[in-house]
């Protein structure tokens, strides 16, 4: 392996990563990150059996350490042309406090890290949510979600899980600060020539999004999905498309944005019919 291989890097291997390597990953070497070897394991055989080439890392994303032996590992199997980071937890799986590790710190850590790893022309996609686009807006807020140094993000005052009542609001919050994070980040991903975006995708048919169905605010997704301009639920695959855009030719002039793949959920809340 070496300089001329081009890689794909996708954390977080479960309904959109997995749909983000099989769209992303033909003519490259793949290399997927998950903090779970036994998930890591089974997606990469059955990648292979479908004549992928692909390589696997256990990673930690709320680890700096860890974080740090991904992007090294994928520099050192060659040119490092797409990063799609969908590694994350939703409320009903885990505490404020692991969200706010996982979702928040994670995004931050990998941003820093593959700043410095992704190839000039390269571009980088994180996933969000339409949980953060929802927020009310606080701009000051999102300032220094965007520009205070990763080392001391989760020290802010408004991330203090004293202040947060619950793990949706914690995770609400962890997704406008990867908005902001990745708003902020493709400045300096610029200087690179690289780009960066995020994507916050509605209800999407994951496990993750079928648990948060079944879960406490179940009711009123179900009925943001039934008022929606689409009026059903997405699928990995839509988000992957979205990432194969993000990531590609077509928007070689796009970058610091976000973009929400939710069937016009979020429209109909704030138009509703």
């Amino acid at each position: 392996m070496g300089e001329g291989d081009r890689v794909v890097v996708v954390t977080g291997i479960g309904g959109m990563g997995l749909a983000a390597a099989r769209r992303l990953g033909p003519g490259s070497k793949l290399l997927l990150a998950d903090v779970n070897a036994a998930t890591l394991g089974e997606a990469a055989k059955a990648l292979r059996a479908e004549g992928y080439q692909v390589l696997e890392q256990v990673t930690d994303v709320s680890d700096a350490g860890s974080v740090a032996t991904l992007a090294s590992a994928a520099m050192e199997i060659g040119r490092v042309d797409v990063l799609v980071h969908t590694a994350g937890l939703s409320p009903v799986q885990a505490s404020v406090h692991a969200i706010l590790r996982v979702d928040l710190l994670g995004t931050a850590l990998v941003l820093d890290a593959f700043a410095s790893a992704i190839a000039p022309g390269g571009a980088g996609v994180f996933i969000a949510s339409s949980a953060g686009t929802m927020l009310p807006q606080d701009l000051d807020l999102e300032r220094r979600l965007a520009t205070t140094p990763t080392a001391a993000l989760l020290d802010l005052p408004e991330l203090s899980e004293s202040e947060i009542a619950n793990s949706g609001l914690a995770y609400a919050l962890a997704k406008r600060a990867n908005q902001a994070r990745v708003r902020a980040a493709s400045v300096w991903w610029g200087r690179r020539r690289a780009r960066v975006n995020s994507i916050s995708p509605g209800i999407i048919s994951t496990p993750m999004g079928v648990a948060e169905l079944n879960g406490p605010s179940g009711e009123f997704m179900q009925s943001m999905v039934d008022g929606s301009g689409t009026g059903r639920i997405g699928t990995p695959e839509d988000i992957a498309a979205a990432a194969e855009f993000l990531t590609g030719p077509q928007s070689s002039f796009i970058t610091g944005t976000d973009l929400l793949v939710d069937g016009g959920a979020v429209s109909a809340l704030l138009f509703p019919g």
